[in-house]
C-alpha cells in the first residue's frame, strides 16, 4: 500500500481496521454523548495488543516498531479520536518516559501492567500557567528524610483518573542552578496521600477519553520515585513529546481519511438537481484537494516514523508532521462539513463528532504556533 510499508504493516492496519469497525464505531456515539470513559473497550485494544506497542517484549510489550504503532493510532482516529486519544496518550506520554528513562527496577515494576490494557497512566506536564511555556512549571518537590514532598497542581493530563489508572510521571522543579529552575521527573501512583486526581468534565471533544486535573497537597513519595537523574525533566519532556508528535499527526491523519470516506460516500449517495452531488465541480474539487492532502500528510508522516526507527534525527519532521496532520484534519472536517450541508451539523451524522474532536490536534502536545517555532529553529531562525 505504501513504500514505507511492509505486509506486517499492512496486517496491523487490516487488524486494528476490523477491530475500530466491529468493537469501537457501534458504541462511538453513544460514549461521546455520556463523555463516559470505557474501561471495556480499554482492555479489548490492550487484548489486541495495542498497549505497549514498541515495548521489548522482556517488559511485557510487542516489540512492533513506531510505524506499526502509529498506523494502529491511525486506523483508530478513523473511526473514533477518543479511543485514539487513549492509545496514543497511554503509548507515548505514559510509557514512554517509562521505558526510556526508568531504571530495571521502575521498568520491571510499572510496565507489564502498562502494555495489557489492564492499567494506564499519565503524564503530568501541563499547568494553569504553564501550556506552550513549559518551563513555567510551579508544582515543586522538595526531598525530606528520604521522601519527596510534592506541592501543586495539572490540569488536561489524559488518561489520569480513570478507575484503572495506575499512576502519573510528573514534572516538578527540584531546585535552581545558576538562577535557572532545575526540572525533574518524579513517579506518582494512585493512591499516594496527599494526590487526587479529579476528573474533567463537559470537553466539547475527545468525550469518552479520561482527562484530568491533579493536585499535589503535601504529597510524599519515596526519593527512589524520581524518573531518570535530577535536572533531567526537561531532557525527559521534549524527548517525550517529539515521540507523541508523531502519535498526534497519526490522529490527524485518520480523522481527515475518516471525514473524507464519509463525505465521499455521501457525495455518491447524495442527489440535487437529478444527479449525486459529487457530479458538481464545487463538490469533486474539495474531494480531490481533500484526498490529496491526506496522501501528503500520509508520507509525511511515515517517513518521520522511518526516520524514527532508523535511529536518524527526527524532531524537524516530527514537528512539521504534527503541524501538517493537525492543518489537513482541520481543513478536511471542514470540508467534509460543507458537503453534508445541513445534515453534517446534526448528530445523527459522526461527522459532526469529527468535527469536534479534530479541534483539539491544533492545541494538545505543542499548538501549531509551537510546531512552526520548533521548525524555523531547525532553519537557523
Amino acid at each position: 500500500m505504501d513504500i514505507f510499508c511492509s505486509e506486517e504493516h499492512d496486517m496491523i492496519r487490516q487488524t486494528v481496521r476490523d477491530f475500530a469497525v466491529k468493537e469501537i464505531k457501534p458504541l462511538a456515539r453513544e460514549l461521546d454523548e455520556k463523555a463516559e470513559f470505557s474501561v471495556e473497550l480499554t482492555r479489548k485494544m490492550g487484548e489486541i495488543g495495542l498497549f505497549g506497542m514498541v515495548v521489548d517484549p522482556e517488559y511485557g510489550g510487542h516489540g512492533f516498531d513506531t510505524l506499526s504503532y502509529i498506523i494502529a493510532v491511525e486506523e483508530l482516529a478513523r473511526i473514533d479520536s477518543s479511543q485514539a486519544a487513549t492509545v496514543a496518550a497511554h503509548n507515548s506520554l505514559g510509557i514512554g518516559p517509562l521505558y526510556e528513562f526508568g531504571n530495571e527496577e521502575q521498568k520491571r515494576r510499572y510496565l507489564p501492567d502498562l502494555c495489557t490494557g489492564e492499567r494506564l497512566w499519565g503524564f503530568g506536564l501541563t499547568e494553569p500557567n504553564a501550556g506552550s511555556d513549559s518551563r513555567g512549571t510551579k508544582t515543586r518537590a522538595v526531598l525530606e528524610n528520604g521522601q519527596w514532598v510534592i506541592n501543586g497542581s495539572k490540569i488536561f493530563i489524559t488518561n489520569a483518573a480513570s478507575v484503572i489508572t495506575l499512576g502519573s510521571t510528573v514534572q516538578v522543579v527540584t531546585g535552581e542552578k545558576n538562577g535557572n529552575k532545575e526540572f525533574s521527573t518524579i513517579i506518582v501512583e494512585q493512591q499516594t496521600p496527599g494526590f487526587r486526581a479529579v476528573e474533567m468534565h463537559d470537553k466539547m471533544m475527545w468525550r469518552a477519553s479520561n482527562t484530568a486535573e491533579l493536585y499535589f497537597d503535601d504529597c510524599r513519595v519515596p526519593e527512589e520515585n524520581l524518573l531518570g537523574n535530577i535536572g533531567q525533566g526537561s531532557k525527559i519532556m521534549l524527548h517525550t513529546l517529539d515521540g507523541g508528535r508523531l502519535s498526534i499527526a497519526a490522529m490527524g491523519l485518520g480523522l481527515a481519511q475518516g471525514a473524507f470516506e464519509m463525505a465521499l460516500e455521501y457525495a455518491k449517495d447524495r442527489k440535487q438537481f437529478g444527479q449525486p452531488i459529487g457530479k458538481f465541480q464545487a463538490v469533486s474539487f474539495k474531494l480531490a484537494d481533500m484526498a490529496t492532502k491526506i496522501e501528503l500528510a500520509r508520507s509525511l508522516l511515515y517517513k518521520a516514523c522511518w526516520l524514527k526507527d532508523n535511529k536518524k534525527p527526527f524532531a524537524k519532521e516530527a514537528a512539521m508532521c504534527k503541524l501538517y496532520c493537525s492543518e489537513i484534519a482541520r481543513e478536511v472536517a471542514d470540508e467534509a462539513v460543507q458537503i453534508h450541508g445541513g445534515y453534517g451539523l446534526m448528530k445523527d451524522y459522526p461527522i459532526e463528532r469529527f468535527y469536534r474532536d479534530q479541534r483539539l490536534l491544533q492545541i494538545g502536545e505543542g499548538t501549531s504556533e509551537i510546531q512552526r517555532m520548533v521548525i524555523s529553529r531547525f532553519l537557523d531562525l
